[in-house]
C-alpha cells in the first residue's frame, strides 16, 4: 500500500451522539456522527478530504489551489479558508450568477480572500473540465504551480477522508457498545459515500452504507462511487475486493433539484433543531435526514437495529436560505 500524505486540519474525533427525542418518535435508535463539528469556519465533511487533497498539493509544490462548486458550496468555503491558512492562493470556479449581496458560504469565501469566477449554470455544467484546465493554464503561464481539486474533493485522494472516518466510527461503536446496522449520509458529489463504503469493507464493519442523493440519480452515484473507489485502489495499491462493495443510493428525496428544499425539508430542519438542538442544512443534511425519517416510517430501512446518520455540516448555507424557510413556515 502506498502512503498518502495528510495534514491535521480537522478537530477529530468528532462526537457520536444519540438523538433521544427523534429516536423515540422514529421507534429506532438514531445516532448522529457530528462531522458538523470538525471545526467552526472549516466545519463539515469536506475537511476530512481536504486533509489529503491539500497535503498532496503541498507535496507537489503547488502555490495555487483551484476548485469548484455551487454558489453556496461547503467544499469551496472550506478550501478557501484552509488554503488561506496554509499560504495558498485559492481560486474558486462557482456555478451560478454573482449575487448582489454575498451571504452564507459565499461571504466566507470572500472574507478568506479567494479569487472567485462565476459561470452560468448551463455553461458550467457543459464545460467544467475546459474551465478548470484553462484556469490552471492561466497560472502556469504566470509561472505558478496550480493544483486542481475536483467538486467536493471527491476523487481517489479524497476517498481517504471517509475510509479513515469509518475506522473512527468503529472505535465509537466499541466504546458505546453498539452495533449499528446502517450508516447513512447525504451524497452530493459521491466522495463521502465512497470513503464510507470502502471503509466499512476495509475495517470489517457489518453495517450497510446508504447515500441520500441531493442531485443526480441512483445510477449516476453508483457509477461515481464505484469509479472513485476503483481509482483509490489503483492509485494506492490497496488489497480490497471491489466485488464485496454494496453501493446503495436513495434518490427519492431530491425534490425540485440541487439546493432547492421544499416545505417538508424545512419542517424537518425546524423539528430537529427544536427537539435536539441539531442544526441541519437545506442542501445536504436536511434533505437526507428527511429522507431517512420518511424511509423509517414507511418501513424501507430494513432491520430494527441502530442507525447512524453522518452529519456532513452545511450550517452556513442555511443562513443564505432564511427567506425560503420563512416562506415554508407560512
Amino acid at each position: 500500500m502506498k502512503e498518502a500524505p495528510r495534514l491535521n486540519l480537522a478537530h477529530l474525533p468528532t462526537p457520536l451522539q444519540l438523538l433521544p427525542s427523534i429516536s423515540e418518535q422514529a421507534g429506532r435508535n438514531i445516532w448522529v456522527k457530528r462531522d458538523d463539528l470538525t471545526g467552526f469556519s472549516i466545519s463539515g465533511n469536506k475537511v476530512r478530504k481536504l486533509e489529503y487533497s491539500l497535503a498532496k498539493a503541498k507535496q507537489e509544490g503547488a502555490d495555487v489551489v483551484i476548485t469548484c462548486g455551487g454558489i453556496q458550496s461547503n467544499h469551496c468555503r472550506a478550501t478557501a479558508i484552509l488554503g488561506a491558512k496554509l499560504g495558498f492562493k485559492v481560486h474558486l470556479l462557482l456555478r451560478g450568477d454573482e449575487p448582489e449581496q454575498p451571504d452564507g458560504n459565499l461571504f466566507l469565501d470572500q472574507l478568506a480572500g479567494a479569487e472567485i469566477s462565476y459561470f452560468a449554470k448551463r455553461y458550467y455544467q457543459a464545460h467544467l473540465d475546459f474551465i478548470a484546465e484553462e484556469t490552471c493554464e492561466k497560472y502556469r503561464r504566470e509561472g505558478r504551480k496550480p493544483y486542481f481539486i475536483p467538486t467536493g474533493a471527491s476523487d481517489a485522494v479524497g476517498v481517504w477522508g471517509y475510509a479513515n472516518a469509518a475506522a473512527e466510527l468503529k472505535e465509537d461503536f466499541a466504546r458505546l457498545e453498539i452495533q449499528p446496522e446502517h450508516i447513512l449520509c447525504a451524497t452530493g458529489s459521491g466522495g463521502t459515500q465512497a470513503g464510507l463504503t470502502a471503509g466499512v469493507v476495509m475495517h470489517r464493519m457489518p453495517a450497510q452504507v446508504t447515500g441520500y442523493a441531493v442531485c443526480d440519480d441512483e445510477a449516476w452515484f453508483v457509477n461515481k462511487v464505484n469509479t472513485d473507489i476503483h481509482d483509490w485502489i489503483e492509485e494506492y495499491e490497496l488489497d480490497l475486493d471491489l466485488g464485496s462493495l454494496d453501493i446503495r443510493v436513495r434518490d427519492a428525496y431530491i425534490g425540485e433539484g440541487y439546493a432547492i428544499a421544499g416545505k417538508a425539508v424545512f419542517d424537518t430542519i425546524t423539528q430537529v433543531f427544536r427537539s435536539e438542538a441539531l442544526l441541519l442544512d437545506p442542501v445536504y443534511s436536511g434533505k437526507a435526514f428527511y429522507g431517512m425519517l420518511t424511509d423509517i416510517s414507511e418501513g424501507k430501512i430494513e432491520g430494527e437495529g441502530d442507525i447512524v446518520f453522518v452529519h456532513t455540516g452545511g450550517a452556513f448555507g442555511l443562513f443564505a436560505q432564511r427567506q425560503q424557510w420563512q416562506k415554508s413556515m407560512g
